[in-house]
Parts: C-alpha cells; sequence; structure tokens
C-alpha cells in the first residue's frame, strides 16, 4: 500500500479555508479513481517545536492507494486535475508540502 500526504501549514484564515476545503475540496478528492481510503486531520500539538522553521502545521491529509501503478493511475484522472484546480483556486497551494510514502507495516 502506498500513501500520498499533504501536510498543510496554518492559513491565515483557518476558518475560511476550513470551509472551503471541507466543503468543496475532499468532496473532489472522494471521487479519486483507486483511492483506498482518506483521512484529514488537524493538527492539535506540535511535539517537537521547529520542526518545520516558521511554519506551524495546520492539517495532514492522507491519501490510501493499493500500490504505485494505482496512485500513478489517480495521479494522472481528470478527478484528481479537478482536485488539483480546486486546490490552487482555494489558495491551498500556497499552503502545502506533499509527497508520497510507501507503507511498511
Amino acid at each position: 500500500m502506498i500513501k500520498y500526504i499533504a501536510l498543510y501549514r496554518r492559513p491565515d484564515e483557518p476558518e475560511d479555508f476550513d470551509e472551503k476545503y471541507f466543503g468543496s475540496h475532499l468532496p473532489l478528492i472522494e471521487k479519486t479513481p483507486g483511492l483506498v481510503r482518506w483521512e484529514v486531520a488537524k493538527v492539535q500539538r506540535v511535539f517537537v517545536p521547529g520542526f518545520l522553521g516558521e511554519s506551524e502545521p495546520y492539517l495532514v491529509a492522507e491519501m490510501y492507494f493499493a500500490d504505485e501503478a494505482a496512485l500513478k493511475t489517480a495521479l494522472q484522472s481528470p478527478e484528481w486535475q479537478a482536485a488539483g484546480s480546486n486546490l490552487s483556486e482555494i489558495g491551498g497551494l500556497d499552503l502545502v508540502a506533499m509527497f508520497a510514502a510507501e507503507v511498511a507495516r
């Protein structure tokens, strides 16, 4: 299994961002082909301050796929492209670092 992780830093207006992210972005993510499951968590506490420099983590989104091939297919899908366009529209691309990780256990 492989997961795609999006780590968001705190936006200037968290309530406005949440409304757009949960209201328009996540419904698009749910339509991604090959998506096995997903979860979004709001960061409550940072135990090692400064690890991310000046940035304060805000959200962690994890999207799980069966394997790398499924992830590659998802990344090329119109649904993923629509979600990416939406993220840009709501200002999320300025807040996020994204990466993939193979689930080891």
